[in-house]
């Protein structure tokens, strides 16, 4: 009752907020007849007028089938007028919305009577913050203080968007779907998110948050998707874009290590080449894509605090010098094979070689005695190929198209670690490596057909992926590795899925409801060896609805509700049996007896628009049941902790989002994004099975956190730009803890030279050095505190030139 109770609230408080909606533009059309013959009726003289001073907007003459079309169109009220010889006129009012990229007016039929036909709608999609409030879309070269970085680095000042662990959070919550122009790939993932902190930004032109995702959407990630679009060019002729940037990071030591281990980085070099051109001539045009990213970081340096129930004290060091280049390429061609079929045939390749070099020493409270120095080197190979061919099939009227297409991804995860444990008597050497190769086959057919008052989508998707893999441990004397732990396993998930999804608009009134429904059958088959796992899996048969009711208010105003239902299936590394040691008291195992969370998502939103800005608001409230979340015990006898998933309860994510746009003048502008949420996780009580079974109950843990972001945008005359970012998240829990408050100032500035082909850019990021992620931790019989000084100050510039 009291989660209602905090929703009405907020729904309440939302009622004197607004938002931009920006504007774009609809392509009309419609077929005319002879309202007696029922024959088409060629050059026909069809015109739109503003409906405000009956000025001409646009105008056409029908073709042989009778067929007309208007493009640009943008959104208001206007007047359709349709003449032909020997027909009486045609006229009616024309109010183009805000639903759809494109509208089917019908037949249109000539009389020798005048006859008032009902009243014409068309909608039109609108981008930025869309006019449904369910997509929010940024251009990265509007990101002047984050650019030249990771993808992960460029989100880190969108509205909405945390980043905590390597993940990006929509609204606190980190199961967000990350999609590569449309797809899920294995460079950022098909469960679980990875990879962003070294996809480099030089390759996105731009990022859709996508909140309340359409059934047309795969059903995973409660949080929402996030689009990443990369750059394609497709002019004529031979086009494109290149770019390079350089920059420092680490540049003085926020702490200084525990005794006697090697150095932490500084001054850490990044680099990144890039290239996006196309060569376009007639039917055919070809794309590339490349970018390379080398970075030198110190990724992890992180203090942690042990204290157990029976007054021992453990003081630890992770500190991780990390050398990692990404290089990944997308090129294919585009064959226009007439005016109503085209096809693309896409390669995308990344390859991903990660360095590190880390140092754990393990000291008593006052560091008098050292426990243990656990070094060592990871060698990480990560090689992902994805082979995609669409065909699209556009029929006579605008917007009414078949789409197919197929995906095939093979991506190969080769990790090596390599350790020297030293204790006080004695030092041995320690290793294990894992090979897991994952292969993924994607079929889509999705169709849209415009109607006169909305859009139909229907679709099927059908998927099958296999991960096997093998993993060795090699321990030496006395070792943290588990040597009846390894072996192998795999992965198998089937996913075939149909959806459906209708959009209505009227003057007033917009709705959309759609359906996927999914049956996933998961098996993971592993080694019979094992000491503690066997085979396990799940199955589910399942719909996953969606519905959207927008009343518009005014031409300004509009209020929108939502609902959504969506899963969270675990993925192969949730599930993955092997013991992961890069800590080597703290040890990460995966759990395969693991099942989906599913969320049942709700959200009202209202915007308002004025001449220099807008205000946006929306309430929103999330139910998950079965929520997984990693659980840390310690077993009798052993300070070791391992931290398993689990599902635990339901947890809970109610809260409010605003954001706030002004032009101050023609030089400044200033956005704000305030994000403030409730998150509760209900008492639980898991039994984790590695390495023997072990009860953990907890009570019942909730918090009052968001964030703030404030941007202001400056421009100068000669091209200039820039831009200053400040960003504040508040504390927040985490799995049997909490994680305290954080902040970061950003600024960057750009100028355009060449006569606007080339750019010279200048940013630096967490200026005044202060983002360090505290966090505390309570466990069955210990508690720890961990502090993590790891880079966050960067220095970059680049320069990119268009030709």
């Amino acid at each position: 009752m009291k989660h209602c109770i905090r929703t009405t609230i907020a729904l309440i408080s939302l009622l004197p907020l607004g938002l931009l909606a920006q504007q774009s533009s609809v392509t009309v059309s419609g077929t005319i007849k002879d309202k007696a013959t029922k024959e088409a009726l060629p050059f026909v003289n069809v015109v739109v007028k503003s409906a405000t001073d009956s000025s001409l907007v646009s105008g056409t003459i029908t073709d042989e089938a009778g067929l007309f079309t208007f493009s640009e169109i943008k959104p208001g009220d206007y007047l359709l007028e349709a003449s032909f010889i020997g027909f009486n006129k045609y006229a009616n009012p024309l109010f183009v919305g805000s639903n759809s990229d494109y509208f089917d007016l019908g037949v249109l039929l000539l009389e020798e009577n005048v006859q008032q036909l009902s009243e014409v709608v068309v909608t039109a999609e609108q981008g930025a913050v869309s006019g449904k409030m369910d997509k929010k879309t940024y251009s990265l070269e509007d990101n002047v203080s984050q650019s030249g970085g990771s993808v992960l680095q460029s989100m880190l000042n969108l509205p909405g968007v945390t980043t905590q662990d390597g993940k990006v959070q929509l609204r606190g919550n980190d199961q967000v779907m990350i999609l590569i122009d449309g797809k899920q790939t294995a460079i950022t993932g098909f469960g679980n998110q990875n990879g962003l902190e070294n996809l480099p930004a030089s390759a996105v032109n731009k990022i859709e948050i996508i909140n309340n995702p359409s059934a047309k959407f795969d059903a995973n990630g409660n949080a929402g998707i996030i689009n990443i679009i990369l750059n394609k060019e497709d002019q004529n002729g031979f086009n494109g874009k290149v770019g390079l940037t350089a920059g420092l990071g680490a540049l003085w030591v926020r702490k200084e290590n525990l005794p006697n281990i090697r150095p932490q980085y500084q001054n850490t070099p990044k680099v990144n080449p890039s290239l996006s051109a196309n060569y376009r001539k007639n039917k055919v045009n070809l794309f590339l894509q490349a970018d390379n990213l080398y970075t030198e970081t110190l990724n992890k340096n992180e203090f942690v605090t042990r204290t157990y129930n029976d007054g021992t004290v453990i003081r630890q060091q992770l500190k991780r010098n990390r050398n990692t280049n990404f290089f990944s390429s997308k090129a294919g061609l585009d064959w226009f094979i007439s005016e109503h079929n085209s096809l693309t045939v896409s390669g995308l390749f990344s390859r991903e070689s990660i360095m590190d070099r880390g140092d754990q020493p393990f000291f008593n409270e006052d560091l008098s005695e050292r426990l243990r120095l656990w070094q060592f080197l990871e060698d990480e190979v990560l090689t992902a190929a994805m082979a995609s061919a669409a065909y699209e099939h556009k029929f006579r009227q605008p917007g009414h198209r078949l789409d197919i297409g197929f995906n095939y991804t093979f991506d190969r995860e080769d990790e090596k670690y390599f350790f020297d444990n030293t204790l006080p008597d004695y030092t041995s050497k320690e290793s294990f490596a894992l090979i897991a190769d994952q292969r993924v086959a994607d079929f889509n057919v999705d169709y849209i057909r415009p109607l006169k008052h909305g859009r139909l989508e229907s679709g099927i998707k059908f998927r099958r992926r296999t991960i096997p893999t093998d993993m060795q441990f090699f321990p030496g004397f006395n070792s943290p590795l588990d040597p009846d732990a390894d072996g192998k396993a795999t992965y198998k998930e089937t996913i075939p899925a149909v959806y459906g999804n209708y959009t209505y608009q009227s003057r007033k009134l917009e709705a959309e409801i759609g359906l996927r429904v999914e049956y996933v059958k998961l098996q993971y088959e592993v080694d019979p060896n094992h000491n503690t796992y066997s085979s396990d899996g799940y199955d589910y048969f399942q719909p996953f609805p969606n519905a959207r009711v927008t009343y518009n208010l005014n031409g300004r105003n509009k209020l929108s509700a939502f609902f959504n239902r969506r899963v969270d299936r675990p993925d192969e590394v949730d599930i993955r049996i092997f013991p992961k040691y890069d800590d080597a008291e703290i040890i990460k195992v995966g759990n395969p007896a693991l099942q989906p969370q599913f969320t049942n998502a709700f959200e009202l939103g209202y915007k308002n628009v004025w001449e220099k800005g807008y205000y946006y608001a929306a309430a929103y409230h999330r139910v998950t049941d079965g929520a997984i979340t990693r659980i840390s015990t310690t077993v009798p006898g052993s300070n070791l902790i391992y931290t398993i998933f689990q599902n635990v309860n339901n947890s809970y994510n109610t809260g409010l989002e605003m954001a706030l746009s002004q032009d101050l003048s023609e030089k400044i502008s200033v956005n704000m994004n305030v994000n403030a949420y409730h998150n509760q996780i209900d008492a639980f009580t898991v039994v984790n099975q590695y390495p023997v079974e072990n009860t953990f109950s907890s009570g019942q843990q909730e918090i009052v956190s968001g964030n703030i972001k404030l941007n202001a945008v400056f421009r100068f005359s000669g091209n200039f730009d820039a831009q200053i970012t400040a960003i504040y998240l508040a504390p927040d829990i985490i799995p049997q803890g909490t994680i305290d408050s954080r902040f970061s100032l950003d600024a960057g500035m750009k100028k355009g030279i060449q006569q606007g082909k080339g750019e010279l850019f200048l940013n630096a990021t967490d200026l005044l050095n202060t983002m360090v992620i505290r966090k505390e931790i309570d466990g069955n019989d210990f508690s720890y505190t961990s502090t993590d000084y790891y880079e966050t100050q960067v220095v970059r510039i680049g320069y990119s030139y268009k030709f």
